[in-house]
């Protein structure tokens, strides 16, 4: 009786570990905190898959939350996780935030240089394993518009903050993002968006023009928008502004809009928000 209920266990046991792989939470991910500047707040977490030898696909992920202090990389963790099944590396980035020593324009130039730190000390503690000509970018919200931002960066003129993009961006895939940061801070009256750039367009015309990645087009990069159309904190017409402007410059970009999701569902990797999320991140990955 006693080796039947240990078979029974092992059965089951076997039969959990499978659904939860199957459905990407693979919670024995761990990843490694790795610093790539000298002040506070810039670090990631690097998630390998298990078992990798090389040549691995990369996905910058950049959390959302306002760009404020407030919210940090852990629940982007989760996100992480459901990825690497799939053989994909995730680069899951901290960055410097309004209320702490973000802001204006250091809170841009840190997703950048968390970026190109994949080509140095990221790839040393990765042991050389991840493949650079197959980096990937996506992100949430105000995390959203930082991904884009970084996509952009090689079409910005001199007046972009620095540093300059040294790691090429093979695509971006966006949740709820912010493209136009002048419409969020007038018709949307985006605070968060106004503490982060010190004021109203008014105040600084330059730095909303800088900010908004639908400035910067084409981009030359696929990208996938992902919207609810319950969103009542980023209005759903960022994005379908942003793939308008985006195909008249003859950029390839897919919208996605979702009905009856609204904009915290993508922070839960097990809604249908995220699953479409996932997918469309790993078809970007695989065209690669």
């Amino acid at each position: 009786m006693a080796g039947y209920l240990a078979t029974a266990f092992a059965c089951v046991l076997t039969l959990l570990l499978s659904v939860s792989s199957a459905a990407g939470l693979d919670r024995e991910v761990a990843p490694v905190r790795i610093a790539y500047s000298a002040t506070a707040d810039t670090f990631g977490d690097l998630y390998l898959p298990t078992g990798s030898d090389g040549d691995l696909p990369v996905v910058v992920l950049i959390h959302g939350g306002g760009w404020a202090q407030k919210s940090n990389l852990e629940y982007a963790g989760a996100w992480a996780k459901t990825l690497t099944p799939y053989g994909i590396a995730v680069w899951n980035i901290e960055y410097r935030r309004v209320g702490g020593q973000g802001g204006w324009p250091t809170t841009l130039s840190d997703t950048v240089a968390a970026t190109n730190a994949l080509a140095g000390v990221v790839q040393e503690r990765a042991s050389g394993r991840l493949d650079l000509s197959r980096v990937h970018i996506a992100g949430y919200s105000a995390g959203g518009q930082l991904a884009a931002w970084v996509a952009s960066r090689s079409q910005q003129g001199a007046d972009a903050p620095e540093p300059e993009l040294t790691v090429p961006v093979r695509s971006a895939t966006i949740m709820a993002g912010v493209f136009d940061m002048t419409l969020a801070a007038t018709a949307g009256k985006d605070r968060f968006v106004r503490n982060l750039l010190g004021g109203m367009p008014v105040d600084h015309p330059d730095r909303y023009r800088i900010a908004s990645p639908i400035e910067h087009l084409p981009t030359d990069l696929p990208v996938t928008a992902i919207h609810g159309l319950g969103d009542k904190v980023v209005s759903i017409e960022q994005s379908r502004r942003y793939t308008r402007a985006a195909r008249a410059a003859g950029d390839a970009v897919d919208l996605i809009e979702l009905p009856g999701v609204g904009h915290g569902d993508f922070g839960n990797p097990t809604t249908n928000a995220w699953a479409i999320t996932k997918q469309a991140i790993i078809d970007h990955v695989n065209a690669s």
